[in-house]
């Protein structure tokens, strides 16, 4: 195996990298490094979140800095402030007995002024995230004019997360001559773009597989109906007594729901999402670090940037649109060598998902049962007798009360004490669980049969001449219709106007909510529609009408 001082780092970068800790580089550091210190190529590096990536350009950054310019000479753009500070964090540490490096994050939701102060001192390497970097770029206080190293850290996230404009503005304000680093998580068409326009001859480094999970993840789905899928979560958190995960919901007020029901059900969660202030965020994170929070629900767009490395699950309450964020979800557990669980909790549709989940991942997702009462009893059962073999007797502490205790437990004998104590800690499960339902699907084939007679199709006077996507329907729905959950099917976005499927029991619901909602200058309106003609039917509800 490679050691660092095998990659040309010097030794006062090697001092500080013993001192953290690390003794052999990651696959892909030991592949970044090398090449950067002895090359000036363009560099696209594709490796999982958690997997060294700060080391491998930080690195060697850090040893070809020219202390004597006080000019930004890198730039790392990153899409989270939690990101930002966490690379800022791993530089300094890097850079401990590198003397004279100067390092500034710069990110939004904190004093832009302090940061202005900051920059106007000299610093050599700015962290920041493309909102603030642009900020400060049009305030004429951040000069890139003599930037020897771009870097683009999670690239594809800072897509995802819409920050395009953001990144190609930015980049315009940088010399030709400089190196482009690339780094991200998976490659698609974007990222793919973005580096042939932006980068010269780029050399490809890859750690693991193109556009693959991490190889220490554990991939699991559970199929039920979507009435139930609250029920499948808890059942899937209660048969993990030491879980320790992100719970991930589609929207907003999903995740604040889901999250609001864990807690008045006595579970340790807190949401995470858009509508918290910077300083409510910091509280929820800083618990979840530290271990005070045990799940964390959140979507996609909060949880960008999130650096937990011994997370025990990932869980999918809705699966991802997109087959690549459902990697970048599963790569946040089973970093740093461990092993970890994605779990998704799916619905009678969405066997196709899977299967397209499947192809880019390149292994099988296991299909399991929802836990039965008896084996989340049974499991918790034996978790409490663990933590009781194993918890520490301070003597010091309740030596003035024994006597007194054992004299009041006196007339019980051993069997019956145990008995007693067991009882009064389990009887909250085991009353919850009492008599409860298995609520696997077993027959997919015959519950999708089922399911696909109770679905209406609804006409929308948008279409692709309003730039309506199959994205915007759901998120419409999701965001403007009052009941949660609701399945929705097969989606036709024609020129100037569109059909889409949903659960007719919300066909009502979906009627309503639509109507009359702004869209792109348009005033929507949504209609029942006849079924397409050989496909999917609906239940007969009145008069329907053909579009």
């Amino acid at each position: 195996m490679q050691k660092f001082i095998e990659t040309g780092l010097n030794k006062e970068l090697i001092q500080a990298i013993e001192e953290l800790g690390f003794e052999e580089p990651t696959p892909i550091q030991s592949k970044t490094i090398p090449e950067l210190l002895q090359n000036g190529n363009d560099l696209v590096a594709l490796a999982q979140t958690g997997t060294g990536k700060t080391g491998a350009f930080g690195l060697p950054v850090i040893q070809l800095i020219d202390t004597s310019n006080k000019d930004v000479q890198a730039l790392v753009m990153c899409p989270t402030r939690e990101l930002c500070l966490q690379i800022t964090k791993d530089i300094k540490a890097y850079s401990k007995y590198s003397k004279d490096i100067d390092v500034t994050p710069v990110y939004g939701g904190s004093d832009i002024r302090t940061q202005i102060k900051a920059l106007k001192k000299g610093s050599h390497i700015v962290v920041g995230t493309p909102g603030r970097l642009n900020d400060l770029i049009n305030r004429k206080v951040l000069h890139l004019d003599k930037l020897r190293w771009l870097i683009l850290d999670e690239a594809d996230e800072m897509l995802n997360m819409g920050f395009k404009d953001d990144l190609e503005t930015i980049i315009q304000q940088t010399p030709e001559s400089r190196q482009t680093l690339l780094f991200s998580a998976t490659m698609p068409d974007a990222i793919a773009r973005i580096a042939k326009k932006y980068m010269h001859n780029p050399v490809e480094l890859r750690a693991g597989k193109k556009n693959s999970g991490a190889e220490n993840v554990k991939h699991e789905f559970y199929m039920v109906h979507a009435s139930d899928r609250y029920k499948a979560l808890k059942r899937i958190v209660d048969v993990n007594p030491n879980i320790y995960g992100i719970i991930f919901c589609r929207t907003r007020q999903e995740t604040k729901d889901i999250a609001d029901s864990l807690i008045g059900d006595g579970y340790n969660a807190d949401a995470l999402h858009g509508d918290l202030t910077q300083a409510q965020r910091d509280v929820v994170m800083h618990r979840f670090r530290t271990k005070h929070l045990q799940l964390l629900v959140a979507t996609d767009v909060a949880a960008r940037g999130i650096d937990v490395t011994e997370l025990t699950h990932v869980i999918n309450y809705n699966l991802p649109d997109d087959a690549e964020v459902y990697i970048h979800r599963s790569g946040r557990t089973g970093r740093a060598g461990k092993s970890g669980t994605c779990a998704s909790i799916i619905h009678t549709r969405e066997s196709r998902k899977i299967r397209e989940i499947e192809k880019l991942l390149k292994k099988p997702i296991e299909r399991k049962l929802v836990p039965t009462a008896e084996e989340i009893t049974q499991k918790q059962l034996f978790h409490f007798i663990d933590k009781m073999e194993n918890v520490d007797i301070s003597e010091d502490t309740i030596s003035q009360f024994l006597p007194a205790i054992y004299s009041k437990l006196a007339w019980l004998d051993r069997e019956e004490l145990i008995k007693r104590f067991v009882t009064l800690e389990f009887q909250r499960f085991a009353d919850y669980y009492k008599n409860a339902p298995d609520i696997n699907i077993y027959k997919e084939e015959e519950a999708y049969s089922k399911k696909r007679n109770q679905f209406s199709r609804l006409f929308i006077n948008a279409g692709k001449e309003d730039k309506l996507t199959s994205r915007d329907i759901i998120d419409l729905v999701n965001k403007k219709v009052r009941a949660r959950g609701i399945e929705i099917g097969k989606i036709e976005i024609l020129k100037t106007f569109s059909f889409f499927e949903v659960d007719s029991d919300y066909e009502r619901d979906v009627i309503k909510g639509l109507s009359k909602v702004p869209f792109n200058g348009k005033r929507l309106s949504v209609e029942p529609a006849s079924p397409k003609p050989g496909g999917r039917g609906r239940r007969n509800k009145g008069r329907r009408r053909r579009y």
